[in-house]
C-alpha cells in the first residue's frame, strides 16, 4: 500500500510536469492494464526475495526491464502514456480497478 501511495504522488508530480498531449504510442487500456499488471507482479517478487533491500533495489529495474520488454514497450512510452491516463483520474480509477481484479484472480488460480 506504501508503495503504492508513493508510486500515486510521484505520478500526480510527473503529471504536473507534462504539456497535456496525446503520446505518439498511445497505449490501449487493455497494454495499460497488462504493464501495470506485470510491475505490480515485478514489485512482489523484489520485494520478497530473501535478499538484503539494497540488493532488491538492485534487482528491480532488470526485472522492470523485463517487463517491458515482454510488452514491447520502451519504459519511456509506458511513462508518458502513465502521465496521460493519469490526467483522467476515474480513468485510472477504472484501469486500477482491472489490474487489481487481475492480480486477484492470478492469486486466487494460484491458491489453488
Amino acid at each position: 500500500m506504501k508503495k503504492l501511495i508513493i508510486f500515486l504522488v510521484l505520478s500526480v508530480f510527473a503529471l504536473s510536469c507534462g504539456n497535456g498531449d496525446r503520446p505518439k504510442q498511445l497505449l490501449n487500456e487493455d497494454q495499460m492494464v497488462a504493464i501495470m499488471m506485470d510491475i505490480h507482479m515485478v514489485e512482489g517478487i523484489a520485494s520478497s526475495l530473501p535478499i538484503s533491500y539494497d540488493s532488491s533495489k538492485k534487482v528491480y529495474p532488470y526485472l522492470e526491464h523485463r517487463v517491458f520488454e515482454k510488452h514491447g514497450v520502451p519504459d519511456s512510452v509506458y511513462v508518458e502514456n502513465l502521465q496521460y491516463y493519469l490526467r483522467d483520474a476515474a480513468k485510472m480509477e477504472q484501469l486500477y480497478a482491472r489490474v487489481i481484479d487481475s492480480l486477484t484472480v492470478k492469486q486466487n488460480i494460484g491458491e489453488q
